[in-house]
């Protein structure tokens, strides 16, 4: 799929026309982060991403998750606050990026995935470690059933995903529906990702760009009708 703005059919934006950071959400599956590079390619921005594959607890919490919350989530945690501190000591002369992830939604895991006293325990944690994250000039929530989420899923056939519980997933699910519902820190896109293809429907993801270039504050709703 090519990217830049005249294979779009794009006129390409003044830079004060563009967001300088955005940050890409959702739930497991629903192709936030292949989004996430795909806009950093088209407006040319530096993309600052989730490393689950460095985790060496996460296929573990799959397939045992009472066992392996804590250290699953405390992994995460401490790698999302070392991403910001390496942001905050680079060259503040080139501060656009495009993230697959916000800090300040790492709560949500937690409050899905651990008890009552590993919740307390990661809580001291992350008011201890919580670094003052930058705020996105613009948040795009990608929102998908947790039936389609789980199609995705098993279509990319990672392994250390083939574990995943459809509970949690719904569970997980349900928790960013709740928290983007009550999400006021930054402009915020809400993308019905359930019937278009973001990842390889060039028109469907060009369709999306040029809607991103008309947001300037407040909440919206992304709900298009893809082409059968």
């Amino acid at each position: 799929m090519d990217l830049d703005y005249e294979s779009l059919g794009i006129v390409k934006p003044a830079d004060n026309q563009l967001p300088n950071y955005i940050a890409v959400e959702g739930a497991i599956g629903v192709g936030k982060t292949t989004f996430a590079r795909n806009l950093a390619t088209t407006f040319e921005y530096e993309t600052l991403l989730e490393m689950p594959q460095e985790n060496p607890f996460l296929e573990r919490f799959y397939a045992e998750p009472k066992a392996n919350a804590l250290p699953t989530q405390l992994y995460f945690l401490f790698q999302r606050t070392q991403q910001l501190k390496e942001i905050k000591q680079r060259d503040m002369f080139h501060p656009v990026r495009v993230a697959d992830f916000l800090l300040e939604k790492d709560p949500i895991f937690a409050e899905v995935t651990l008890d009552d006293d590993e919740l307390e325990l990661y809580q001291m944690v992350y008011e201890q470690l919580t670094l003052e994250a930058p705020k996105p000039d613009l948040v795009i929530y990608l929102q998908a059933p947790t039936e389609v989420l789980q199609q995705r899923i098993r279509k990319r056939g990672l392994s250390s995903e083939k574990h995943i519980e459809p509970s949690y997933l719904a569970r997980l699910n349900d928790a960013y529906a709740s928290y983007f519902h009550h999400y006021q820190e930054s402009p915020l896109l809400i993308v019905n990702a359930t019937e278009v293809n973001l990842a390889s429907n060039q028109q469907h993801y060009a369709d999306l760009v040029r809607y991103i270039l008309t947001l300037k504050t407040g909440t919206h709703y992304y709900n298009p009708l893809a082409d059968t």
